[in-house]
């Protein structure tokens, strides 16, 4: 027999670790990754009408009827920015928050019976849900732009890109904020289901909360706290600044937000990394 130590890329054992898959394997299964990514696009628009259409019809709808109740019949205050574009902003980083939240958070318990019987890294498939909502939001932030570059042309508004830079802050923090957390809740919905249900109530309750359809400068001062407390409040405003130059804007909120993202991200990523494999009986 030789005398060499046969040596692996790979060991797979019964304990789990905290930090998970190391960089260079998750590297590795990147094919996985895009594969996942593919398999989900695919099959959110098969059999449809309009197909990857319902990307852009989604946020266009959603924006007619925000103008209709909330500028139109409410009167909202939009800070002199064309109604269309000050809503279209909001929900185009919210959709991105929410979307990539709720489907993060069944990660586990949509796909423990791969979990259970293929081994590879596990965060390989969250990644692809966070791939493919950037994906997505590349799509929106087209349209965003579109619709952007169609006011310019109006007269509307202004172009400053310096100013456009900061868009890029408010959209790593929220996906950032909204990964952290959805790993979170794909542990805890893994053993208690009925979270997934409650997650969907704080999240519709959670957006009057944020800055999506109005601006915080129109909110009372002596009311104005309770928005101030959320850390993707200044986050909306910012994105909304970038875009309009309009929006309440505050250096130490912005940056607490950026330190909680990475402190709510990094929770997340580690108890996903240490729980999931032990939850394969429960879920």
């Amino acid at each position: 027999m030789s005398g060499k130590q046969e040596e692996w890329k790979w060991v797979i054992n019964a304990q789990t670790s905290w930090l998970g898959a190391p960089v260079q394997e998750l590297v590795a299964h990147k094919d996985l990754l895009f594969g996942l990514v593919r398999k989900d696009l695919l099959g959110s628009y098969q059999q449809t009408l309009l197909g990857p259409l319902w990307i852009l019809v989604q946020p266009i709808f959603s924006v007619i009827i925000y103008v209709i109740v909330f500028s139109r019949i409410m009167g909202l205050e939009t800070a002199g920015v064309p109604a269309f574009l000050f809503f279209l902003i909001g929900i185009t980083l919210w959709n991105l928050f929410s979307d990539l939240l709720i489907q993060t958070s069944s990660t586990i318990t949509t796909n423990v019976h791969i979990f259970s019987k293929v081994y590879f890294p596990r965060l390989i498939s969250p990644l692809s849900i966070l791939v493919l909502h950037y994906f997505r939001f590349i799509i929106h932030f087209t349209l965003l732009v579109g619709v952007f570059i169609y006011f310019i042309w109006m007269r509307k508004v202004d172009l400053v890109f310096s100013r456009m830079v900061l868009c890029l802050i408010p959209i790593l923090v929220c996906s950032g904020f909204a990964f952290g957390i959805g790993l979170v809740f794909s542990v805890l919905t893994a053993k208690y289901r009925d979270l997934a249900g409650l997650l969907q109530i704080l999240l519709r309750l959670f957006m009057f909360i944020c800055p999506v359809f109005y601006s915080m400068t129109t909110i009372p001062v002596k009311y104005r706290f309770y928005i101030e407390w959320n850390p993707l409040a200044y986050q909306f405003e910012l994105f909304r600044y970038a875009f309009t130059g309009h929006g309440l804007i505050a250096f130490y909120p912005i940056i607490l937000g950026i330190v909680l993202m990475i402190f709510t991200l990094s929770v997340g990523v580690l108890l996903f990394n240490k729980m999931t494999d032990k939850l394969m009986d429960v879920a």
